[in-house]
């Protein structure tokens, strides 16, 4: 089965902690590397996690909150020193593009590569980028400024060979691709040789949800529904239900309230607030309503 990864470079919420770094992520998925989120220090989270900045070309921000992404022009400036020729591509809001521009005329002023900006609509739930692997759409969140949720949705892939039966039949290499992508053979006698038997069906594409900070809504069921992983913010207990509510945020129950309505397989909850110096309050909450619940911690990978 092709790679898909979720690294967890930061979990914490707004307030700085010595426990845990602002929201980011990565996603490696068939070795392509695209970014959710870039707080604070991400940067130094992506190297102690070993991936490569080279493979990184593509960076999505669910809003603008400095805690999603005070890192970017420290990470932007850093591919510049070394030597980085392709362009790279942020995907968020109209304004992010009016917030970085002034940065980047000021701090990184002679780049060897281009920032390209790919802005959306706010309430947009449009699909905003696709290639061969896979295909990212938007969604609106409940925060106190616009926010977006993202759905990455793997392509599906060919089918597999059954190499005993190419053997069998004598099948030249030359029609191998044509068989995997669905076609029957036809030997030079002219029998038909069925797809079915010729190939064993590919693993069904893998879903994951991206919950940035938001209040608990159900009508967002139908973006997150069937997902192998769902992500959702968790930055309160139960008993600060209020406050959540007061804040635009979610409690661990209510994200696991939103995983249990939308059927998903796993669920990871993050964005902890700084009042929290153990998360197991959260976790179990959490577990109270959907068992298979997970601590987006720093330095975990997640395989879907």
């Amino acid at each position: 089965m092709e790679k898909f990864d979720i690294h967890i470079l930061g979990c914490g919420s707004a307030l700085p902690t010595t426990r845990h770094n602002a929201t980011s992520q990565v996603i490696n998925l068939r070795d392509k590397l695209y970014m959710i989120d870039c707080g604070e220090g991400t940067q130094t989270q992506f190297r102690r996690a070993q991936l490569s900045f080279s493979r990184l070309n593509h960076i999505f921000i669910s809003h603008l909150h400095g805690d999603h992404c005070f890192g970017l022009i420290g990470l932007i400036s850093t591919f510049g020193l070394l030597g980085r020729t392709a362009t790279l591509h942020v995907h968020s809001f109209p304004e992010l593009e009016e917030v970085m521009r002034p940065q980047l005329d000021f701090f990184c002023d002679g780049m060897p590569y281009d920032v390209e900006f790919h802005p959306f609509s706010h309430g947009c739930t449009d699909i905003i980028y696709e290639d061969r692997s896979v295909s990212v759409q938007a969604f609106p969140l409940s925060h106190r400024v616009p926010c977006c949720g993202f759905v990455f949705q793997e392509k599906p892939t060919a089918a597999h060979i059954r190499r005993e039966m190419i053997d069998f039949y004598g099948i030249p290499f030359s029609q191998i691709a044509r068989i995997k992508n669905g076609e029957d053979y036809v030997t030079p006698e002219g029998d038909v040789i069925s797809n079915s038997r010729l190939t064993l069906p590919a693993a069904p594409p893998r879903k994951y949800v991206y919950c940035s900070d938001t209040r608990f809504n159900p009508n967002n069921v139908q973006y997150v529904k069937g997902a192998d992983l769902l992500f959702h913010e968790a930055t309160f207990a139960e008993s600060e239900v209020a406050r959540a509510a007061q804040t635009f945020h979610s409690t661990a129950r209510q994200a696991a309230e939103m995983a249990r309505l939308s059927g998903v397989k796993q669920l990871l909850i993050g964005h902890f607030s700084a009042r929290y110096t153990d998360e197991r309050i959260l976790l179990d909450e959490a577990r109270e309503v959907f068992p298979s619940t997970r601590l987006a911690e720093e330095g975990r990978v997640f395989q879907l």
